[in-house]
């Protein structure tokens, strides 16, 4: 099956499959490069995938480790622990069993939120922390508009909504992931094109059962928990570099009340998956700001 993290694999060079077992649950995870290590996280409905395009740029400079996350891909999908702090914890153990004492962290969408709160429960395990279009969910996250504003050109994000429906989704979409990956990246995306067809349906192979559309809902209802949870957080100390694209505004607001060390970059004509979209211009802001 090509679609598999095995065949995936084949295609960037210098970098193998792992899985770790870590605060009670199986992760998988790519690894490649080397020098700092430096962790990235991708977001829904993506998997490791999210960065193959800026992998092998990284890896010239780095030790990349690409993690999916508890719920996602190969990993395992455990009927709890999807609050933010415990993921962060499973990134925490996976860091130490890796004999890693400080890393660089990275994380894009629901991947940036694991990340934020990785470097916020555990700051002396953080060099640098990299956010990607997404903040952590904070109190703010309850004035989303959940209908489409007249005369607006704003994608409102219902899936936030739909996602915390219990049982629903998978029973509606299992078999039929394709079909939301297909509208999220079409709607989401400056240049629908950035993606392909072949990208989709990795993202579809992983996400249609409906242990995996559960596991990945579970995310979205851990906000309640993650919103209550940052209300503890210090301001991070540590340099923070927010990368924005469609998010920039959004990103930039949230950020510059939590941090104290903070650089902000936009990138132009870019929509939400700017791994996708402009892969090079994302990874030369995460060297740049690494250096």
């Amino acid at each position: 099956m090509k679609y598999t993290d095995e065949e995936l694999i084949k295609t960037i060079p210098n970098f193998v499959n792992n899985y770790a077992e870590v605060n009670g649950t199986r992760l998988h995870y790519v690894i490649g490069g080397s020098g700092e290590p430096l962790v990235l996280i991708p977001g829904y409905p993506e998997t490791w995938w999210a960065y193959h395009k800026v992998m092998p740029i990284l890896a010239q400079k780095y030790c990349v480790i690409v993690v999916d996350i508890r719920g996602m891909g190969s990993s395992d999908k455990p009927k709890e622990g999807y609050d933010k702090k415990n993921l962060a914890k499973d990134i925490s153990e996976l860091v130490k069993s890796l004999k890693y004492n400080k890393v660089s962290i990275c994380g894009h969408d629901i991947g940036a939120h694991v990340a934020f709160s990785f470097a916020s429960n555990y700051p002396g395990s953080t060099e640098k922390l990299i956010m990607l279009d997404t903040p952590h969910p904070d109190i703010g996250m309850y004035q989303l508009p959940m209908l489409p504003i007249l005369g607006a050109d704003y994608v409102y994000p219902w899936w936030l909504s739909f996602n915390q429906v219990k049982e629903l989704p998978e029973q509606l979409l299992e078999g039929k992931m394709n079909i939301m990956i297909e509208w999220l990246f079409s709607k989401l995306l400056f240049d629908p094109n950035s993606i392909s067809d072949f990208d989709k349906k990795v993202y579809a192979h992983v996400y249609n059962d409906k242990s995996a559309i559960r596991a990945s809902n579970a995310w979205y209802q851990a906000f309640p928990q993650d919103i209550e949870d940052s209300k503890s957080y210090k301001k991070l100390a540590m340099p923070v570099l927010g990368i924005g694209g469609s998010g920039y505004e959004i990103l930039k607001m949230s950020l510059s009340n939590c941090t104290t060390d903070l650089q902000l970059m936009k990138i132009e004509q870019c929509g939400h998956f700017m791994l996708a979209e402009k892969p090079n211009e994302t990874a030369q802001y995460i060297i740049d700001f690494l250096n």
